[in-house]
């Protein structure tokens, strides 16, 4: 077997004028393959070690090795150049104008936006308008129009934010922009009056300033079966599907009779699924407008009667596009608006699909 050697540099001649030659990554592959691999010509000569005198082992196991890692290095740097050519080629291939301006991100329109645009759309087609007030309130508006007297109990409920020694606070609620409504405007009436409210209050499913969108119809002979069949039908054309709600027995300073609505949901492991399941959550609060507010707008509760409701944005966001901490909505993450957020273009209508 002395002609083994020479047999060897025969192999390695071969094999590198063919590495050599692959004229791409795939050619080289199966050149690899062939030389190197499981049942390649190297590997069957390394296998026959084994048949050999301990003198022959000396002299062909050192050789082999050598040869076997010769062809590695040869085969990873043909491969390199192959792959720098097919770089090259593509870069030659291709054209760009580094002149051109760079194209910017689309903005997203933020959730709570969104919804509050949802929600207009679904209580316009009822009727409703939209009515706005200042963000800062006197004592009247907030609270003492609203059956709120000084002293009252509820008044601590809300967590106020005072200004200027307590005669003004950010408003705890929209429903001064009700008062100012009944106020300033005869009956019939039928508004929502959407927008920001303040209370000290800041958990996972709280935060010092959240949005509200509160409702108030005011007219003769109106009664409780109306607030019922305004607020299923808000439900089912906001959820986008046919709700279960049931009406509980609340109380409220303002409404008499005062209720909560709850809808049927269940839980699938962290999302939430409305109008599917066993449980009951509350989503807002409602009621007949009580005497005192009607006074103490000009109105007489014998003639005119009204219903009123209210419910929280960012909670009904969070239910409905499954947002689980509502601290984000306010965090200006730019990824989570981009992952939560909306097509600014595409305006939220019954005809289309509110989303």
């Amino acid at each position: 077997m002395s002609d083994l050697p020479a047999d060897l540099e025969a192999v390695r001649t071969r094999v590198l004028a063919e590495i050599s030659a692959a004229s791409d990554v795939a050619a080289l592959d199966d050149i690899r393959v062939a030389a190197l691999g499981k049942k390649g010509e190297v590997s069957l000569m390394m296998r026959g070690l084994g048949k050999m005198s301990p003198d022959e082992k000396k002299i062909m196991g050192p050789a082999l090795n050598g040869l076997k890692a010769d062809l590695n290095a040869a085969v990873d740097a043909r491969k390199t150049d192959l792959e720098n050519a097919a770089l090259d080629a593509a870069l030659a291939s291709e054209t760009m104008d580094m002149t051109l301006p760079v194209g910017k991100p689309n903005g997203t329109l933020h959730p709570v936006s969104q919804v509050m645009e949802e929600m207009a759309a679904i209580f316009s087609d009822m009727g409703f308008s939209v009515a706005e007030g200042p963000d800062i309130e006197d004592d009247f508006h907030n609270f003492t129009a609203l059956n709120f007297p000084p002293g009252h109990p509820a008044r601590d409920m809300h967590d106020t934010f005072f200004l200027e020694d307590g005669e003004k606070v950010l408003r705890t609620h929209t429903s001064p922009v009700q008062i100012r409504t009944m106020i300033n405007q005869k009956p019939p009436i039928r508004i929502i009056a959407p927008g920001r409210t303040y209370r000290s209050d800041s958990d996972q499913t709280h935060t010092p300033m959240f949005h509200q969108v509160e409702g108030l119809v005011i007219d003769k002979g109106i009664h409780m079966g109306h607030l019922k069949g305004v607020l299923m039908d808000f439900v089912s054309a906001f959820f986008e599907t046919d709700v279960d709600v049931q009406f509980r027995p609340h109380h409220f300073p303002f409404t008499e009779p005062s209720a909560e609505m709850d809808v049927r949901y269940e839980r699938d492991g962290a999302a939430i699924k409305i109008g599917q399941g066993e449980k009951w959550m509350e989503i807002l609060g409602c009621g007949m407008v009580h005497p005192n507010v009607l006074r103490a707008c000009g109105l007489d509760p014998d003639e005119y009667q009204g219903f009123a409701f209210g419910m929280g944005v960012d909670r009904l966001a969070m239910l409905k596009y499954g947002m689980p901490d509502l601290r984000d909505m306010f965090a200006s993450d730019t990824r989570w608006l981009s992952h939560y957020g909306f097509d600014p273009l595409v305006q939220a209508n019954l005809a289309t699909g509110l989303s």
